[in-house]
């Protein structure tokens, strides 16, 4: 073949090569543009309500008529290496589970919480859309949030969706901004006094001048191990060394105190505005006083959406605890307070000594490990007494949902942590002696001892034995008022607390 004949040949080899790489390009990005469409995202992504609740979002439903697609905010802006790695691995994913997954078995409620969300929302896909974070219409609160934001973005390491959650998928139960007004409670008959004691026996505190009430268990005092044994599976070293103790008796509440219980003291003691926390911590540490400062309206709704009433009241502070057992005191007579962590795990036994008070080892029912991550813990004794993992469904539940302990009290284990008086210390047990009576932990602190865990735990974390803290600055970390709240907590939802009412003097506990 000629020379001029060869080159023709080459040349057409090469304009088809161009030709068909140009016709790939046209057929790929065909294909990448239509599966980042709604409806390519819409095939696979099976949630009953997804596209329902996105086009009652403003991301959809807006003034400007502006509408933000799936991948807008569920991929990394495009353009860059990052955005192609996560189309396709999220893709991946998606086909994978289509294929694989029953949709009606999925727990599609704890997929529209925060800590889910956070790991499919990219924030420079936020910021880049939302260049002006100060637009026409924003509130000062959203004003003063925004400039928190801005100036600490780098410290704080937060995202736009952490105070954004109803943004791209509209969730009616869900708000950002402070609450005006009080929730409604249950309502009902308004007590003109206090209960009647007369023995040490369970009783129904009602708290007069409002309708609420708290039962209150008659928790017999004994002797047992504080602490776990050494061969107890997920021990942690802070359960150590075992201490055998002993607790005088006390009533303590048979739930967590509930909302309806917390908005009595709110509605009677609220603060209007922003009393300085000085003043606050002046008034209400004085002795001859006889009433205190409640606390400041919280943002959004603090009860995440889930509902009120006698689910737990969850995201308050340890000062907000203590400050409604100081009222509940000056409102019946009676010296009402937060548990010690030795009469916390004490009622928490119910007189048992083995990691729950209920038959089962930790292993069973833990769902770590690859085994368990194949084939399932069990779940057939721990789901009638805990609210946790396992059950939850993300949030918590009213008191009913669950079997009590022996002593009668219920979500002593899960549901949420609760605040024990004493300050934290890892090696708190090494300080107290075998034969102490009604142990206390350390003089001073920086946080506080936190127990029974919450209702997104795995049950190796809700052993009668497992500790805890809390971490308060972590917990604050998107407040954006200065001073932050003293009252409410901004980054934590499964914390709260229950009472414990010291026996009056002259009633019998034998």
């Amino acid at each position: 073949m000629s020379k001029s004949g060869k080159r023709k040949r080459w040349l057409l080899a090469g304009l088809a090569g161009l030709v068909a790489g140009f016709s790939l390009m046209i057929v790929l990005n065909t294909f990448y543009v239509r599966s980042s469409s709604n409806e390519a995202c819409m095939m696979c992504h099976s949630h009953p309500d997804s596209d329902a609740s996105w086009k009652q979002s403003v991301h959809y439903s807006n003034g400007s008529g502006v509408v933000t697609d799936c991948a807008d905010c569920h991929l990394p802006p495009e353009g860059s290496v990052k955005h192609f790695a996560a189309k396709a691995k999220t893709g991946m994913k998606d086909v994978w589970s289509y294929l694989t997954k029953d949709k009606d078995k999925i727990d599609w409620e704890s997929k529209s919480q925060l800590e889910y969300a956070v790991n499919i929302v990219y924030n420079e896909s936020c910021t880049a859309c939302h260049v002006n974070l100060f637009p026409e219409g924003i509130t000062d609160d959203g004003v003063t949030a925004h400039l928190y934001y801005e100036e600490n973005v780098e410290k704080l390491d937060l995202q736009c969706i952490s105070c954004h959650l109803d943004a791209g998928h509209y969730n009616p139960g869900y708000k950002h901004t402070r609450m005006t007004g009080q929730p409604e409670t249950g309502g009902g008959e308004i007590y003109s006094g206090a209960a009647s004691v007369t023995a040490f026996e369970d009783f129904t505190e009602t708290i007069p001048g409002t309708s609420a009430s708290i039962r209150m268990v008659a928790v017999p005092g004994g002797t047992f191990k504080m602490g776990s044994p050494e061969n107890e599976p997920f021990r942690r070293s802070d359960e150590s060394p075992q201490r055998e103790v002993s607790v005088s008796s006390f009533f303590m509440g048979e739930t967590e105190v509930t909302w309806d219980q917390f908005w009595a003291f709110y509605g009677e003691t609220m603060s209007e505005g922003r009393i300085p926390p000085e003043v606050v911590y002046f008034n209400n540490s004085r002795e001859d006083v006889d009433a205190v400062s409640g606390p400041t309206p919280p943002f959004g709704f603090p009860d995440q959406g889930w509902g009120m009433g006698e689910r737990p009241v969850i995201t308050l502070t340890h000062y907000s605890a203590e400050t409604f057992c100081k009222w509940l005191s000056m409102k019946t007579g009676r010296h009402y307070r937060l548990p010690t962590e030795a009469e916390w795990e004490y009622a928490a036994r119910g007189g048992t000594s083995t990691p729950y008070f209920f038959e089962g080892s930790p292993r069973k029912y833990s769902s770590r490990g690859l085994w368990r991550g194949l084939f399932g813990a069990d779940t057939s004794v721990i789901n009638s007494y805990v609210v946790y993992a396992g059950n939850s469904r993300s949030r918590t539940k009213e008191p009913s949902e669950v079997r009590a302990n022996p002593f009668g009290l219920k979500n002593m284990l899960g549901n949420v942590m609760e605040y024990c008086s004493d300050w934290y210390a890892e090696d708190a047990y090494s300080h107290i002696q075998d034969g102490a009576v009604d142990p206390k932990g350390p003089e001073s602190g920086t946080e506080y001892v936190i127990r029974g865990g919450l209702y997104t735990d795995d049950a190796a974390d809700l052993r009668c034995a497992a500790r805890s803290h809390t971490e308060h600055d972590a917990w604050l970390k998107t407040d954006p008022q200065n001073p932050k709240s003293i009252w409410w907590y901004s980054d934590v939802k499964g914390v709260g607390f229950r009472v414990v009412c010291e026996v009056p003097e002259g009633i019998s506990v034998q």
